[in-house]
């Protein structure tokens, strides 16, 4: 019997979109499951964003503040619907991660071969910077997110001689949205001009048709306007949306090195949300390869963005340490570049040996492997387990419904956060003790002085080292003949 040629065998032909399907599950299943064994617990700016997306009100938007709206509007809904918790904070995060996620794989498929991308996409979605924004409660993900979709929607575009005027009415909706998030104006505008200068893309907007394209050009300048609206009625908005609120221009370069020294630190650990280091050394050695192999053709679209990109990241990272964040988005394209050149140059040592493309799946797989599974654990391990990054997240909510029914709750930080607990709970919480005794009193942190006229009954306590003296619980003295 004549055996089937390679080509022909099912794993064979739909090898990549076996691939794939398996990356997606293991990518969706890992994002769901990600607030329940990583970062244990919420943030300062985890608590600061979900006090701000819970409290945004019709007047508010009405009045001008508009910064990150579109990530607030969503996580103001996850924490009506599902409460106060870890996880209603942290799921706008995840949805967007997982949209980030597969804009990011349709990138790459775009401007990359099937086996290039593939891998490549492995390494990305599965690194701890990109789990790192797809599990934090803030809407620092809304810095990559609106780039990457602008840059597929920009490809779609582009790579078609007709293209479909529903990719440039979505790419003009995108890039709407995409101002009232800090920093990306300039990305905005950098869009917008890089459109005017480039001849292939202007003959392409003149070709569309009139409707759509006058729908296109309507909705930009109708999102500028509300833009200046907002200006108008908020003057600070225009430094929370080009700079950082309370930006000083002698801060610029500390900045830069206080954003940048938790990606390269491999030598310990730098106070910071960002685990160090956030970069593994094999992620860094491939971006590394990748970004010298585009120096042949540096001026192609897809070479020089890369760069052009990283330059933009350093400059945002400049105004707040946070958006250094932004890095992953050039750093998944070099990768994708390394990527490249290494199959590259395996494959040219043996052009005409079919052989020796199959051996090379055993390297490459053990290769990928010791990447991305020590990555994972790095991520998980360190989030939960490293004492300088542990610190810096708390599981108070938790602890506080676990241990509390029906009593006044006393905060002297974060207030605002911990009001949203009375929408869902008998929990009545208070920033200050007033005349009035309540029956149960429970003091949330740790040092606190014994009110006047209260008993301590107990102290509810966390398995952190430091600190670990969460709730004091007390209860109205009884006076002698009551």
């Amino acid at each position: 019997m004549k055996k089937k040629p390679i080509s022909k065998l099912f794993l064979y032909r739909y090898r990549f979109i076996i691939g794939y399907v398996i990356l997606g599950l293991a990518f969706i299943v890992l994002l769901l499951t990600l607030p329940l064994f990583a970062q244990n617990g919420l943030s300062q700016a985890e608590m600061d964003s979900a006090a701000s997306s819970y409290f945004l009100g019709k007047d508010g938007i009405l009045n001008g503040d508009l910064v990150d709206l579109p990530y607030r509007v969503l996580q103001k809904f996850s924490i009506m619907i599902f409460g106060l918790s870890a996880y209603s904070v942290k799921l706008p995060s995840i949805i967007i991660g997982l949209l980030l996620g597969f804009l990011l794989i349709l990138l790459l498929n775009r401007w990359f071969k099937s086996n290039v991308s593939l891998l490549s996409s492995c390494l990305i979605v599965l690194s701890t910077p990109f789990l790192f924004l797809a599990g934090s409660g803030t809407p620092l993900i809304m810095l990559v997110f609106w780039p990457t979709l602008l840059l597929w929607l920009g490809s779609k575009i582009q790579g078609e001689k007709r293209p479909k005027p529903l990719y440039s009415f979505m790419f003009a909706i995108a890039l709407l949205l995409s101002i009232f998030t800090p920093y990306m104006v300039y990305f905005a505008v950098f869009c917008v001009v890089f459109v005017l200068i480039q001849p292939h893309l202007r003959f392409i907007v003149k070709d569309l048709p009139k409707l759509p394209l006058s729908i296109v050009i309507l909705t930009i300048v109708a999102g500028f306007v509300v833009l200046g609206v907002s200006i108008i009625h908020h003057p600070d908005t225009i430094m929370a949306l080009l700079f950082a609120r309370n930006f000083e221009m002698q801060n610029f370069f500390n900045n830069i090195s206080t954003g940048f020294s938790p990606l390269f630190s491999w030598h310990g650990t730098v106070e910071s949300v960002l685990l160090s280091p956030l970069i593994s050394l094999p992620n860094f050695a491939l971006a590394l390869i990748g970004l010298f192999s585009t120096t042949k053709g540096f001026f192609a679209s897809r070479n020089s963005i890369a760069s052009i990109l990283i330059v933009f990241c350093v400059i945002i990272t400049g105004f707040n340490p946070d958006a250094v964040v932004f890095f992953i988005l050039p750093f998944s394209i070099l990768i994708a570049h390394g990527v490249k050149y290494l199959l590259e140059k395996w494959y040219g040592l043996f052009p005409e040996n079919p052989y020796a493309r199959i051996s090379a799946l055993v390297p490459l797989t053990i290769l990928f492997a010791l990447i991305i599974v020590p990555g994972l654990l790095h991520y998980i391990y360190g989030y939960r387990y490293n004492p300088i990054i542990a610190d810096l997240f708390n599981n108070n909510v938790r602890i506080i419904k676990d241990n509390l029914t029906d009593e006044t709750l006393l905060v002297k930080d974060n207030y605002e956060f911990y009001k949203i607990l009375e929408t869902r709970s008998n929990i009545k919480v208070i920033n200050e003790l007033g005349g009035e005794r309540v029956g149960r009193l429970a003091i949330l942190g740790s040092g606190q002085e014994k009110p006047a006229g209260y008993t301590l009954e107990r102290i509810v306590v966390s398995p952190k080292r430091d600190n670990s003296d969460i709730i004091y619980l007390y209860t109205v003295t009884q006076k002698e003949g009551e």
